[in-house]
């Protein structure tokens, strides 16, 4: 599982940019809370060699997936929540596990946890109720 910021992060695929070359279809994940985005540990060293390749040969466009045969779901079972899953259940799936790490941090006395923990809790509570109302205008 990856972390960012105490917020389990969230598995999918994206375009990334190495100098000047997009990079499509790399298996990434991000952050909800603070919209960090890492390549996926498993395929860190796929996509530096691809990257730089590309580079070096003046391409502007590359796609991971012609490069590059993966088990997609090898690079996604360690992500907690996936971009195809609901959003609004990735939000409180991502909630419930802030409560939980909270109630730990306070088992823990560890002040400057709850504070990190809680102003996540805060930005997750924002999403999800933004969420709620578009689904309600729908």
């Amino acid at each position: 599982m990856s972390f960012c910021c105490g917020a389990s992060m969230i598995g999918t695929k994206g375009t990334l940019k190495h100098f000047h070359t997009n990079i499509h279809n790399v298996p990434i994940t991000f952050c909800p809370v603070c919209h960090r985005v890492d390549v996926h540990y498993l395929a860190q060293q796929e996509y530096e060699i691809l990257a730089e390749y590309a580079h070096g040969d003046g391409s502007a466009e590359v796609d991971f997936d012609d490069y590059v045969d993966r088990d997609e779901r090898a690079l996604l079972e360690n992500c907690v929540n996936h971009e195809s899953e609901d959003p609004i259940e990735v939000v409180r799936s991502q909630i419930d596990m802030s409560l939980d790490l909270l109630s730990f941090a306070k088992t823990i006395d560890d002040m400057q946890w709850q504070m990190e923990l809680k102003k996540r809790l805060m930005v997750l509570n924002s999403r999800r109720n933004r969420l709620l109302k578009r689904q309600s205008s729908v």
